[in-house]
């Protein structure tokens, strides 16, 4: 009877090790490890980018809505400064419909402000603030119109005791909604930030009648 021959211990550490490098050179495991660690950061900054990129474009719409408002009122007559009765050429309540058309126009929510049954009106002196949170707005939008906003000119050679100009502020605080903040719970639940900030925008325009 013929016995098989064992194999030398040299041998079989020699296919051992042969067989671990084989093992430690296929990366395919390794790949997927590293995927799934980096998917969620992908994902973060792919959100981040979007959220941040909507809401320039937002601040950029506002600064419109504001401009197309100031220039609207300062071309109105002051004599109707003292109406509040909607559609009153020359009110705070027709600007107040211009902006809040305006947000509609640019696929913005308008939180009720182009209605007049969905806003809320508080007026001191010649400043009017409306106020609107309906129309599943995330939060409240704020109109600020100031139709007796003054400031001065520097003196100049044109002007060598400088000058007060009269003109109409308006100032508009939107409620944007982050969507970062949905992935950020989802990568850590319990976490997060305030879901909505504010973005105001200002335009100033001389009063010309």
């Amino acid at each position: 009877m013929i016995r098989p021959r064992r194999p030398r211990p040299m041998a079989v550490l020699a296919r051992g090790l042969t067989r671990s490098w084989a093992w430690l050179r296929d990366t395919r495991g390794s790949q997927i490890v590293e995927f799934a660690v980096a998917l969620p950061l992908l994902v973060v900054f792919l959100v981040a980018i979007f959220d941040f990129g909507n809401a320039f474009a937002v601040k950029h719409k506002l600064t419109n809505a504001a401009r197309e408002g100031a220039r609207f009122a300062s071309n109105q007559p002051t004599t109707d400064l003292s109406s509040d009765t909607a559609g009153s050429t020359g009110s705070p309540e027709a600007v107040a419909t211009l902006v809040g058309e305006y947000l509609l126009a640019n696929k913005l929510n308008d939180c009720g402000l182009s209605n007049p049954g969905q806003q809320t009106i508080a007026q001191s002196g010649l400043t009017w603030t409306y106020t609107a949170n309906s129309n599943g707005c995330p939060g409240t939008l704020t109109l600020t119109i100031e139709r007796g906003y003054t400031y001065t000119i520097a003196t100049s050679d044109l002007y060598p005791a400088g000058i007060n100009v009269e003109a109409t502020r308006v100032t508009v605080s939107y409620p944007y909604k982050w969507q970062f903040n949905t992935i950020f719970q989802f990568l850590v639940p319990g976490g997060g930030f305030a879901g909505n900030s504010l973005i105001s925008s200002v335009a100033v325009m001389q009063n010309l009648n």
